[in-house]
């Protein structure tokens, strides 16, 4: 954790309890100066998605959420999927994964936050994958929310469409393609 202490000038109060040591220096307690541990955004010490090997995923998901259906908050719900042709792994993979990141880090979906469970990148050979995992696929006005302001954070164009696909539906899936429940 980056630490960086503040500068502590004679006589200048910087906390309601204010201690000195035995050589006379405010002694500034940790809150002060600790910076949060987002701050150092790990993001940058990982490899990217776009040289990770075919067969690779990365997952982000809330504390206590496993990144699988099964889970218990992950089981009623669905994804909105990104689905990138092997072209735009170099153009757009990177940036859209940091993007959904922030989106999640951020509570990018004002009160419908608390619904989104996770995101998921996928690196595949025939065309990479990028979802953010929901909590209820029944919750229409939560689902929609988060996928146009998903939609609108990637810069997505306004005639291209993300789908939306309950967990159900793609565990039961017959064929390469899941029905999807909604779409913006």
């Amino acid at each position: 954790m980056a630490t960086a202490e503040p500068e502590v000038t004679p006589n200048t109060p910087n906390s309601e309890e204010e201690q000195s040591d035995a050589s006379g220096r405010e002694i500034v307690s940790p809150e002060d100066y600790i910076k949060h541990p987002l701050q150092n955004r790990l993001y940058n010490h990982i490899q990217l998605s776009s040289n990770l090997m075919s067969g690779c995923d990365y997952s982000l998901f809330k504390d206590g959420i496993e990144p699988m259906w099964e889970d218990e908050r992950n089981k009623r719900g669905g994804r909105w999927l990104i689905t990138l042709s092997k072209q735009q792994r170099r153009a757009d993979l990177d940036r859209f994964w940091l993007e959904t990141l922030l989106c999640l880090v951020g509570e990018a979906f004002d009160d419908h936050s608390d619904d989104v469970c996770g995101a998921v990148v996928n690196v595949r050979t025939k065309g990479d994958k990028i979802a953010i995992w929901t909590t209820d696929f029944e919750n229409k006005d939560a689902i929609v929310h988060i996928g146009r302001v998903y939609k609108d954070r990637l810069g997505v164009p306004s005639k291209v469409i993300i789908g939306y696909q309950s967990h159900a539906d793609t565990a039961t899936k017959s064929g390469s393609t899941t029905k999807n429940k909604f779409v913006v």
